[in-house]
């Protein structure tokens, strides 16, 4: 193949034409097929002048690694680079990467991370010789090929378990590589030159992928783990060149020496927080537990307290404003400190820096900076977006000082006086300085910090939380009418933090509430915003309430205005509420409602399809708004579904309704949302079950669903059951007469059972909706049922199947069509040699049927069979037949007890939904007697360990993983199932309409009349014991109709 060809297609893919560069694409592509193809992209790299020629070359030849490497699904049509040309490819690789400027090299270290993945070690066993060589160099392009070598085998490698071979592999490798690494980050951290950052930057990166689960045993013995510690400290304490302090500040962040300085704090807080801390350490496969004890105990009685002198010494510096520091290291020097507060030893060197901590660094960062200040009044959805969705923020230092100050204040109670006085001394400054003097920003801060402290100060027995009404009307009420918006914004934001504050004085309630509907119609966007999120937990307050239900259709039409001026998913949260709460209210609304949802989310979503190319290119570190969006349209979906609802009892609202919502699940399926899927198929379920209709518009509905499901979204089936199930038992009268949708429906069952598609799990949502059919569609769908029947059996008789969920479905598919048509069922069950293999599995698997529903099914089933006439009953399973009524027997004698226990288990749901919005944390938050405000002297909680709920959640799944790992496979199957529990089942059935006493004894009484022989055949094969069984069961269906006559009576007076 010709390079220079190639050269010239490449040049004309970023022709000016059009055409010109839809040509040459063309011909690259066809170009793709020749097997020298990667070896002529190779020779351009290496021997091209043109700086963006080599670029379009390395970036195709990324892109073609990419798809055609190893055969891919996604990429089925492309032609697999062949293993001659594969060989060649690995053994230039190196050299290039050696060779090339930056940008190039930048393109060629992606290549070669997706080889190594593939083929290393097997394929490619020289790599580590070649990566060896070229850190042993004294040339700095090679040393820096060499890093670039070494991070990518450390990425391959990162996510390796310590009791794996590979992982034993890579401990060799980093035995005998990362003592040179060592002593080249010993070099580089005394130099000042770019490339010596960029240098460092990659090895410190190496150091963190290769501890990124375990610290190998080589890493951990105390000289070399020193020797490591010593570079990170030094690098943390380097003074920062003057070549990495000329830009903006975001683009400073992404200078080498300041991404070096990154990845130092990040490998010191992960060795002390993961492997340093005794609290922490947990037992791992393939690692003696004493020697990971000992390496805590060691690292924080030497190593610990070192990195804690060092970052306070940058915090020293940094106060002083003669040093500056980039967002993630202010973030992670806070959440080293977080981690030093509940360990007694750490707790120890940290207490006495204590004051001067938070009133001169968590302060400080907790303040609004001047960028947040100018985007206030700029760029509000900027701000709204840092200060409302800054949990996403992963190197935010904000929020690391919010989290260190609720460490703080939980885990040692006393602190919590010294904070609220520092709070004190601000606020109360604030309110002396005169107009001109006062320090709005500093109040701001000192709010947001008392703020962030409600959960405590409100918590159980709390000997302050009396005091907050006071503080909010004294300090707080002023700032609503503050001429500084930020400050008015903070007001609203307190008022949400301090939700579960109980008011003594019901007027405040009230001055609250007028100030709160004053904000939302403030000029600010974020005070707006704020305001509207604490009309939600005003909510609960009876006097609120009563006010709201006059306002409640314009508060409604300011929230959907607001929703559509900030995509913000905490407003959905708001307005989902409020339908819920003022459904009465809201009803003659509805209409207009559901078309200014409907509105918001269509603009959402098409603003969703507009940026979704975009998407590649917002993958920065500081949050996705792409991302955002898709959490507000999910919010938008639920309030539509909580206001569907509301309106179960207003059919022809409901109506309108549909029409207006057709394009919400029109633009989502079409579209394939995939993650907003599960909430369209909620409005669908909705829709159809409020009206307990399926309307002309809930039809074409169905319709979108069956082709979405049919265009590869099988794994979604459970997501659409409810609303399958709905158009089964609602449109029961429909269906029949339409065999267009009785085939779209079979067809969702059987595409689940195509070999390959999707497990056993997966495949009980497809037994689920195969059993609605046959309980609504009775009589109607023959061929349906004996398809059903072949599915299930088509596994049963095949294997044994290990999941015992899945394996009871797959029984009750053929017991709901012994149901549906006993004859039919024997017949299909004669024909393929089934019947004695079913009916022996059935009845010894009698016990595993443990739900009420599961019980009433087998006993109609078998009343069913007992209808028959014995010339029906199949030769093969006719001296069984008595068995019918043993099996019965079981069924009856258990039924009480699991009637029993699903009331309980609906109660228990009704019990957690009452008590949905406790406080998970209340025990955390609760104060101990001791803690009053004249404690004196040190408390117990003090000074010694307190336990770290992140650590006790770790050794929680530690231990039940060992639990776990104690049952042999089959018990496992066993004990780990939990698919049959009562909330398993469909809420509503048919079955749920039909008494099995009363059947049984109408079916019973009329073969005792009509077959007499038969009955007498049948009845002489019981025990005593299962007679009266029997005679129990008659008299409990004697009873239910005395019951059902009583109450006829009482209603026809």
């Amino acid at each position: 193949m010709d390079a220079s060809t190639v050269r010239s297609w490449l040049v004309s893919t970023a022709d000016a034409d059009a055409d010109v560069r839809r040509r040459a694409e063309l011909e690259l592509k066809k170009a793709e097929q020749h097997t020298g193809f990667t070896d002529v992209l190779l020779d351009i790299i290496q021997a091209e002048q043109n700086a963006s020629i080599q670029l379009q070359a390395v970036i195709y030849l990324k892109n073609r690694v990419n798809r055609a490497w190893q055969r891919q699904e996604h990429y089925i049509n492309e032609v697999v680079i062949p293993d001659d040309a594969k060989a060649r490819f690995r053994d230039r690789l190196l050299p290039i990467l050696a060779a090339s400027p930056t940008l190039v090299r930048h393109q060629l270290v992606p290549i070669l991370q997706r080889i190594l993945h593939f083929d290393f070690p097997e394929r490619w066993p020289t790599f580590m010789d070649y990566t060896v060589q070229l850190l042993n160099t004294n040339d700095a392009p090679s040393v820096q090929a060499g890093l670039q070598c070494l991070l990518a085998i450390c990425r391959a490698y990162r996510f390796k378990a310590s009791d794996g071979e590979s992982r034993a592999q890579f401990d060799k490798i980093i035995e005998a590589n990362f003592p040179r690494l060592l002593a080249i980050c010993d070099e580089l951290v005394n130099q000042d030159s770019d490339e010596a950052g960029e240098m460092l930057h990659i090895a410190l990166k190496s150091y963190k992928h290769a501890t990124w689960l375990e610290v190998s045993d080589f890493l951990r013995q105390g000289p070399v783990n020193l020797g490591w510690c010593t570079v990170f400290l030094q690098t943390v304490s380097k003074p920062i060149p003057a070549s990495a302090m000329v830009d903006e500040p975001l683009e400073r962040e992404r200078h080498h020496w300041w991404k070096a300085k990154k990845w130092a704090y990040f490998n010191l807080n992960r060795l002390y927080i993961r492997h340093g801390n005794p609290q922490a350490v947990t037992n791992s496969k393939g690692n003696d537990p004493r020697s990971l004890s000992l390496f805590a105990k060691e690292f924080t009685a030497q190593v610990a307290p070192e990195i804690l002198k060092h970052y306070l010494q940058e915090i020293e510096k940094w106060v002083a404003k003669t040093t500056w520091l980039s967002r993630p290291c202010l973030s992670y020097t806070i959440v080293f400190l977080d981690e030093c507060i509940r360990p007694k030893e750490m707790w120890t060197h940290l207490k006495p820096h204590l004051t001067n901590l938070v009133t001169h660094f968590i302060f400080p960062v907790l303040c609004l900076s001047p960028e947040d200040v100018e985007n206030f009044d700029d760029e509000p959805q900027e701000y709204l977006h840092r200060k409302l969705n800054f949990y996403e923020e992963v190197s935010s230092p904000d929020v690391s000082a919010t989290n260190f100050l609720v460490t703080l204040t939980k885990a040692r109670r006393k602190q919590t006086y010294e904070i609220l006085t520092f709070i004190n001394e601000v606020v109360n400054e604030y309110e002396a300085a005169p107009g001109g003097q006062k320090n709005d920003v500093a109040k701001e801060g000192a709010l947001r910090m008392i703020g962030t402290l409600a959960p405590v100060i409100l918590g159980k027995k709390s000997p302050i939380a009396d005091q907050v009404e006071y503080f909010l009307v004294r300090y707080v009420f002023p700032d609503f009418t503050n001429q500084q918006g930020f400050l008015r914004a903070r007001a609203c934001d307190l008022v949400e933090k301090f939700e579960q504050l109980n008011f003594k004085d019901q007027n405040n309630l009230l001055t609250i509430y007028r100030h709160i509907l004053d904000c939302m119609a403030d000029p600010k966007l974020p005070v707006r915003v704020t305001a509207a999120l604490a009309l939600q937990p005003l909510i609960r307050h009876d006097i609120i309430r009563t006010s709201m239900q006059q306002s409640i259709p314009t508060i409604m039409q300011q929230l959907l205005k607001l929703a559509n001026e900030a995509d913000i998913d905490a407003l959905a949260n708001v307005m989902e509420d409020f339908v819920e709460v003022f459904a009465a209210e809201l009803t003659p609304f509805a209409v207009a409602l559901s078309e200014q949802l409907r509105d918001t989310y269509m603009r959402i979503v098409r603003e969703l399809l507009e940026n979704s190319d975009k998407r590649e290119d917002l993958d920065g570190d500081y949050g996705d708004f792409l991302d955002d969006k898709s959490i507000t349209a999910l919010g938008v979906l639920q309030t539509i579904g909580t206001l569907i609802l509301t309106l179960e009892s207003s059919p022809d609202v409901l109506r309108h309704i549909e029409g207006v919502l057709m394009p919400v699940i029109e633009i989502t399926l079409n579209n394939k949302l995939y993650d907003l899927y599960n909430e369209v198929f909620e409005i669908i379920d909705s829709c159809t079950f409020a009206a307990k209709d399926i309307s002309p518009t809930m039809w074409k509905a169905f319709e979108l669903v069956h082709v979405t499901f049919k265009s590869g979204a099988e794994l979604y089936l459970e997501d659409m059951l409810p609303a399958l199930d709905n158009f089964v038992q609602y449109g029961a009268s429909q269906l029949v007469q339409s065999e267009k949708h009785v085939r779209a429906l079979y067809e969702m069952v059987s595409d689940m059972f195509v070999e390959g598609k999707v497990g056993g799990v997966d495949r009980i949502c497809a037994c689920k909706l195969a059993e609605a059919m046959m309980l609504s569609l009775r009589d109607s769908i023959d061929t349906c049922v004996i398809g059903f029947i072949n599915m299930a059996m088509g596994v049963l008789g095949s294997a044994e199947v290990k999941v015992k969920s899945y394996k009871i479905h797959l029984m009750e598919m053929v017991i709901n069509a012994i149901y549906y048509n006993p004859k039919l069922s024997l017949q299909v069950l004669e024909t393929n040699g089934w019947t004695n293999k079913f009916f022996t599995l059935w009845f010894s698997s009698m016990e595993s049927f443990t739900r009420v529903h599961d019980k009433r099914l087998c006993i109609m089933a078998i009343i069913s069979l007992l209808n028959l006439p014995p010339d029906l009953i199949p030769q093969s399973v006719s001296v069984g037949w008595p068995r019918l009524l043993q099996g019965i027997t079981v069924l009856f004698h258990t039924l009480p007890v699991a009637m029993k226990h699903r009331e309980e288990a609906l109660r228990d749901d009704y019990h957690l939904e009452s008590n949905y919005y406790a406080d998970g944390d209340e025990e955390e938050d609760e104060w101990n007697e001791d803690e009053g405000l004249n404690a004196e002297g040190e408390q117990e909680g003090d000074t010694g360990d307190v336990k770290d709920e992140s650590t006790a959640y770790l050794e929680f799944l530690n231990d039940e993983a060992q639990k776990f790992g104690e049952f042999g496979a089959a018990e496992e199957l066993e004990y780990s199932d939990d698919e049959l529990g009562e909330d398993s089942v469909l809420l509503e059935s048919p079955l749920d309409k039909i008494d099995p006493y009363i059947t049984f004894k109408t079916s019973l009484m009329k073969m005792q009349q009509e077959q007499p022989q038969f009955y007498a055949s049948l009845t002489s094969h019981l025990t005593a014991d299962e007679q009266t069984i029997i005679t129990v069961a008659c008299q409990q269906a004697d009873n239910l109709l005395l019951q059902q006559h009583q109450t006829g009576a009482a209603d026809a007076h």
